[in-house]
This record gives C-alpha cells, sequence and structure tokens, in this order.
C-alpha cells in the first residue's frame, strides 16, 4: 500500500486543487462584457499555433459585420507558448481568445488566469460536449473551454507489409505481437512500430486508454496514479515489445524515424489522428498501402488536442465567444483552413467538412471512418494535473535511458509518479498517492 502524503494548500492554487467554481477570486470572474454572444460586438484579439487559424478569423470576420477579429500567431507548447500566455494574461495584455491543448488547461485554471464559459457560451453547445470530453474542459462544475480538435489516438500500418507477412491488422495486443514477430520473420531488422521517448503523451494516452487514471481531484487533495495498476500493465506490454525489438526506441519526427518510415524499415506507428500528415509526407511511393486502425484495446484515448479559453483579462467576453461558436461549431470554419491537417473535431457536424478539406486519398482505407469508431471507444473520466508538465518532463528524462533489458518502461513511471508527487507538494497542494 502507498503512503499518503499532504501539505497545506496555498491559498493561490486552491481553485485548481478543489476545482471549487466562483469562489476563486479572479478564477470566476468573467470579462468586462459578459453579456451574451447574440450580442456581441467590437474588436477582439485570437492567437493560435495551428495552421491555418488566420484563416478561419478571416472567414468569420468576412460572415459578419459586428466583430472584428485580429489573429496573432502564438508559440506553440514545445516552445513555450503556455509560459508566454500567462505572463500576457497576467500583464493584462493577453489575446481575447487563446488555444490551449487539454494537458495544460487544469494549470490556467489553477492560476485563475480563465474564465468559465457556462454563461457566455450558448447552452446548447456546451450542454452538447460528448461525455468523455466534457470531462476535460469541465472542472468544478464549471466549462472553462470550449473543446476544439479532439484527436483520437490510433494505428497506422503498412497493410502490404502485414499481408505480405500473412497477419491482418491487429485488433489486440496479442495479435499486434504475433503480427510483430511475423513482420520480423518475413523483413528481418524491421520493427512493426515504435516507442518514442520524446513523445511522454503517447504513454499517457496509452495507459488512458487501458482505464488508468493518472489524475483524480479528491475533496482537498490531488490523487497522484502514474503508476496506477492500468499503468504499470501498459508499461511492462511496452517493455516487453521493446525487448523482442516490436517495438524500436526511437525519438518521433528524428531523421532516423523519418528514414524509417521513408525506407520501410518500419511497418507502422502509433499516432493521433492528425499523424496522417506527416505519414503523407515521409512515406513517398507508399501511397495506397497506409492505412489506419482503431488501438490494439478495448479503450480509446486523445492524443493531443486544444480548446479555446477566454483569458481573465479580455474586455469582451461576449464578443470572444461569438467568435468561438463559430470557431468550433461552423463547417465554413473547417474550410477556411483547408487541406492543412487530418483535424478531427470535437463537434460530430464537423466531420463531414473535415472530410472533404482533407485530401486522404493517400490512404488505403477511409480514415474518417476509423476516427470515428476510435472516437467513440475513449474512455471517460480522464483528467491532467494541475501542473502536468513536472510529469511530462519527467517522463521524458527517464524513458530517453529505457533499453531493451534495460532500465525499463515501468522504472520511468515510478520515476514519473516521484517527480510529480514531490513538484505537487511544492506547489503546495495536497497530494496522495
Amino acid at each position: 500500500m502507498r503512503k499518503s502524503r499532504s501539505t497545506t494548500l496555498g491559498v493561490g492554487l486552491l481553485v485548481g486543487a478543489l476545482f471549487l467554481s466562483a469562489c476563486g477570486g479572479d478564477a470566476g470572474a468573467p470579462g468586462e462584457d459578459a453579456s451574451p454572444a447574440g450580442n456581441a460586438s467590437g474588436e477582439i484579439r485570437f492567437s493560435s499555433a495551428l495552421a491555418g487559424m488566420d484563416k478561419v478569423a478571416e472567414a468569420f470576420n468576412e460572415s459578419q459585420d459586428s466583430i472584428t477579429v485580429t489573429f496573432e500567431e502564438a508559440a506553440n507548447t514545445a516552445n513555450g507558448g503556455n509560459a508566454l500566455l500567462t505572463t500576457a494574461i497576467e500583464a493584462g495584455n493577453a489575446p481575447d481568445v487563446a488555444m490551449v491543448e487539454y494537458a495544460s488547461l487544469p494549470q490556467f485554471v489553477t492560476s485563475g488566469n480563465v474564465i468559465p464559459l457556462d454563461e457566455v457560451l450558448p447552452a446548447e453547445m456546451v450542454d452538447g460536449i460528448e461525455p468523455s470530453i466534457k470531462d476535460l474542459v469541465t472542472l468544478g462544475d464549471q466549462t472553462w473551454a470550449a473543446p476544439y480538435d479532439t484527436p483520437p489516438m490510433v494505428a497506422w500500418y503498412r497493410a502490404d507489409m502485414l499481408e505480405a507477412a500473412g497477419v491482418e491488422v491487429p485488433t489486440s495486443w496479442e495479435e499486434f505481437e504475433a503480427a510483430g514477430l511475423a513482420v520480423q520473420e518475413k523483413f528481418p531488422g524491421v520493427a512493426l512500430a515504435s516507442f518514442n521517448p520524446n513523445e511522454a503523451p503517447m504513454l499517457a494516452g496509452q495507459a488512458w486508454a487501458n482505464g488508468a487514471q493518472w489524475f483524480a481531484a479528491e475533496e482537498d487533495t490531488w490523487k497522484v496514479g502514474v503508476t496506477d495498476a492500468a499503468s504499470l500493465e501498459v508499461a511492462d506490454r511496452y517493455q516487453g515489445l521493446i525487448d523482442q525489438g516490436i517495438l524500436k526506441v526511437v525519438n518521433a519526427f528524428s531523421d532516423e524515424w523519418t528514414a524509417d518510415i521513408t525506407n520501410s524499415k518500419v511497418a507502422g506507428l502509433f499516432g493521433g489522428s492528425w499523424s496522417a500528415t506527416g505519414i503523407r509526407a515521409r512515406a513517398e511511393g507508399q501511397e495506397g498501402n497506409w492505412v489506419a486502425a482503431q488501438l490494439p484495446s478495448e479503450g480509446g484515448s486523445l492524443l493531443g488536442g486544444s480548446s479555446f479559453v477566454i483569458p481573465k483579462s479580455s474586455k469582451n467576453a461576449a464578443a470572444a465567444a461569438k467568435f468561438i461558436e463559430y470557431a468550433a461549431t461552423n463547417p465554413a470554419a473547417v474550410g477556411a483552413r483547408g487541406d492543412t491537417g487530418s483535424a478531427y473535431f470535437a463537434d460530430p457536424d464537423l466531420t463531414a467538412a473535415a472530410k472533404e478539406a482533407y485530401d486522404a486519398t493517400f490512404f488505403g482505407n477511409d480514415i474518417y471512418e476509423v476516427f470515428d469508431a476510435a472516437a467513440a471507444t475513449i474512455n471517460s473520466g480522464w483528467q491532467w494535473g494541475p501542473n502536468y508538465e513536472i510529469t511530462n518532463t519527467a517522463l521524458k528524462d527517464a524513458f530517453s535511458k529505457v533499453a531493451p533489458d534495460g532500465p525499463s518502461v515501468a522504472d520511468a513511471f515510478e520515476t514519473a509518479q516521484a517527480a510529480t508527487v514531490e513538484g505537487l507538494e511544492q506547489s503546495g497542494l495536497s497530494v496522495t498517492e
């Protein structure tokens, strides 16, 4: 049995620790104009790191004449985007609408830097959020962000190589292992997929799909479960596949990783729905051979994904909400982005527009049909922690040491568990394991 640890809650983090509502000071106080979005007018600023969002702002401006949106390109998370946005909010000069990844949202809520959206977004929009996605944006019975893209984690395979090896697309982990061994026998030195030390969210997603609960807010305490039973099952499974050479240890997006795809040295990979564009760019001459598939597990998860928030410094929440409604629910906004990526949206009514915008003819099956099926399996109840970056950094550092018959994936999970508990305690949060 693991020991329970606790410290006194820091006053400034009380809202995030308990996920309470308006009693959190600025965290529950809307901007100066919180009137219904239908009455919105004026000028607002919008920032995003996603490709094509400038075109969405342009399309919105052309669709009406009450609100003018000025687009500002934001740094992505890897380049310090969260820190820059936090600084801008606290300085009072943040944009009126910003895009935040789901894993980062609780940190903005705990610091009181975003406002709840229940009173400014249309009720049908808030109430219509899918339950498994609503868990990611609803904290303390309030909705703090509007979901945008919700990329399910999927598997991608070279169907021609699986066929040559005499196996079908795996639908279970037992079949995945058998397929990996068959591919090795047919194509010596070829891995079925890869383990990417620099992509810690990949393992978080696999744990999520397996029923894990890494974070939970319980009364006045955060429970941290990076080493819960479901997570360790994933860790042991991955280690076994690494030891057998079925998963190759290589950093995602590295030259070696790219060369493996280009030169048919790998027969598949795990990724998000957004991975289609990267595969298409790297797999020249392999048209029709790559197919999308659901994970070889009963449950599912997201890999990445972004949401819209209104920073507390906004003076025009009504106009901001009106733009969010357009960007998150209007097919014209999808069309405006064009063929910028294989986005999968939280609003299922946007799927048809997404399929029309994205050229998926490279692939050997209907990838959006697979995305729909994968999205239907996403496990509800997953929460991200009040500072997931602590966990993410610890995992990446520990994963870099993982090797066949060496430091294990389970060891990395144990390291991340300890680092997360210590980091949250140092922030003044009450923590249990």
